[in-house]
């Protein structure tokens, strides 16, 4: 028999609270500790006496401050401590040393489509998107037209998919929304698991489609075309003519098949919504060393959510390879303070309700947990929303913490797979990239099956290492990469996810 886990866990020797492991009550044994609040799993103990004003530590870091003095034993959450910023912006790149491996005596593969540009994709989507809402039934009818029955005889093409969204008009045509909206839908034409594109418009939208092949140099072929209803006499012609397009690109689509291809061309989104008291301590060191492993092999990970590393930067850029990309991603907090202050908000206006019923407090709390994702390895890059990504290795991209959107940007960077952990639960689901989904703690795995695709929780409930369950992890990503279907996309996930960044004014 396996030894009992214990009622609590203490994650650094700095730390003065400790997690709890299972619902605890008052009188309870938590350590050396009696409990003297009801204190859910995932939530905070005070370790010892606690000093009004005084830090709390976990992860060995600052994740807030105490509102009044607090008791050994006694629950420590939102109506005892609070946000105060710590100050640790600028910690830059001092004598960082990147992480040593042992070199791997194989080269490891994955099955991919191999692309002219030298790319490799893990899916083969025709992908039907718009250059504004306006033209977002066309899309959405003309994918529709064809179903998994059409397909069969495309053995190759994983799937007809809309990619429609909320804007592209009422915007100005030189800001950043406009900027974002621009790099996403070349972005997308261009990732590696796109094996056609049909571009359908309106015709006056401020989002010419004329802009967008002008300033990434687009031209129709085979497997990229485009056309606005208001040039093709209306929305029932555009569809017609749209489905007509679409079956000319399968055969063209077909064509590619599934090739080995070095793990150097896998560019995997790294996400967390929903998440818990465990998030930070389970499923994102877990999905960080199966990254470290990704980079190992020449690989590329992508942090984003810029809201959601607040007061967490330091751990990114003190091992940033040089002070340049440090300061890059400094200049993107200071934006994100500027931008929520100018909306009316605050940095912490983040972590959501259920993150706090999860047992996260402050958004320094979440960031620390957030930022495990990114691994131990160093930072080789920063790049705006969308941005087409072209260093090796552990990179950030700018972006919300909302995920749609941040996931958004992540493909349309080039990410040929996403991987989300989640603590309270996610539906979530993308195309034209997979997303696999990681639960923090076991009982989310075995009351959502049919969403989560793997449980970093047993590192808590069956006593495993961080490093197993990371590398398990790592081979799942392989799979999947190498067509196996992850949960999100065997319910048909992915359609409606697509959630350009939209920033400014609509006028």
């Amino acid at each position: 028999m396996s030894a009992p886990i214990p009622a609590s866990v203490k994650l650094q020797p700095a730390d003065n609270v400790i997690i709890a492991t299972r619902a605890l009550q008052p009188g309870d044994q938590a350590g050396n500790l009696q409990v003297l609040d009801n204190i859910s799993a995932g939530h905070k103990i005070a370790e010892h006496d606690i000093k009004q004003g005084q830090a709390l530590i976990k992860f060995g870091q600052t994740i807030g401050f105490a509102t009044t003095d607090i008791q050994a034993g006694a629950h420590v959450h939102s109506h005892n401590m609070e946000f105060s910023d710590p100050g640790v912006h600028h910690s830059f790149c001092k004598d960082y040393k990147p992480t040593q491996y042992a070199e791997h005596p194989e080269e490891r593969t994955f099955l991919g489509y191999h692309r002219e540009d030298g790319s490799v994709g893990t899916r083969n989507y025709i992908a039907v998107l718009t250059s504004v809402n306006c033209s977002a039934t066309a899309a959405h009818r003309i994918a529709d037209a064809f179903s998994d029955e059409d397909l069969l005889q495309f053995e190759n093409v994983d799937g007809v998919a809309s990619f429609a969204h909320g804007t592209g008009c009422g915007m100005a045509g030189d800001n950043e929304g406009f900027a974002n909206l621009q790099r996403v839908l070349w972005g997308y034409v261009k990732n590696p698991n796109v094996g056609g594109v049909l571009l359908v418009g309106l015709g006056c939208e401020v989002n010419q489609i004329d802009f967008l092949l002008d300033a990434y140099g687009l031209k129709q072929s085979p497997t990229f075309q485009f056309m606005n209803i208001q040039g093709m006499g209306g929305l029932r012609k555009t569809i017609e003519a749209g489905i007509e397009k679409v079956k000319a690109m399968l055969p063209e689509a077909n064509k590619a098949s599934r090739q080995p291809a070095p793990l150097s061309k896998l560019m995997v989104g790294l996400q967390c919504g929903g998440s818990d008291g465990w998030s930070g301590v389970t499923a994102n060191p877990a999905l960080g060393y199966a990254t470290d492993l990704l980079v190992k092999y020449g690989g590329t990970s992508v942090l984003s959510e810029t809201s959601e590393i607040y007061g967490a930067e330091h751990l990114l850029t003190s091992r940033a390879a040089n002070q340049k990309i440090a300061e890059k991603l400094v200049e993107r907090v200071r934006w994100w303070e500027d931008y929520t202050a100018r909306n009316n908000g605050t940095m912490d206006n983040n972590p959501s309700p259920g993150n706090k019923r999860g047992g996260l407090t402050t958004i320094l709390e979440k960031s620390l947990g957030a930022v495990a994702k990114g691994g131990t390895t160093a930072l080789e890059g920063v790049y705006k929303y969308g941005e087409p990504i072209e260093t090796k290795g552990f990179v950030f991209m700018d972006s919300p913490g909302y995920d749609p959107a941040s996931v958004t940007g992540q493909i349309a960077s080039g990410c040929n797979l996403i991987v989300f952990t989640t603590g309270r639960g996610s539906a979530f689901g993308s195309k034209p990239s997979p997303t696999i989904k990681v639960a923090s703690n076991t009982p989310l795995f075995e009351h959502m099956p049919e969403d989560m695709d793997f449980n970093a929780g047993s590192i808590i409930s069956d006593g495993r290492s961080i490093e197993e369950v990371g590398t398990e992890l790592f081979e799942l990503m392989i799979k999947v990469a190498s067509g196996e279907h992850s949960k999100s996309e065997a319910q048909g996930l992915g359609d409606y996810e697509f959630v350009p960044w939209q920033i400014g004014a609509v006028m």
